[in-house]
């Protein structure tokens, strides 16, 4: 793959390829969603660091989470064991 770009006819014969498979006239709108969609990503990365550097409160306790787990019932009201999703088979599995 290093060598894939190492050629100018390689460059060449991509560029011709993606202006066969996208048409000219598309290319400018889809470098336009590009363009947006990485100023929108990167907005909302910034958005994310910044967010966690105004929750790092240094006098705040961590908060202890416990993972529970209902009560496993293993018959239903019919006396059948359930099958691997937790619920009954269907009456033509039987």
């Amino acid at each position: 793959m290093g060598r894939l770009f190492d050629n100018p006819w390689t460059i060449i014969i991509l560029v011709i390829i993606v202006l066969l498979l996208f048409g000219a006239p598309k290319l400018p709108g889809l470098a336009r969603s590009v363009g947006q969609s990485m100023r929108i990503f990167k907005s909302e990365v910034k958005q994310m660091k910044d967010d966690d550097t105004s929750d790092a409160d240094p006098n705040s306790e961590p908060v202890e989470g416990r993972v529970v787990n209902p009560p496993r019932n293993n018959t239903d009201n019919r006396g059948q064991a359930p099958n691997a999703n937790g619920g009954t088979p269907s009456p033509h599995q039987q």
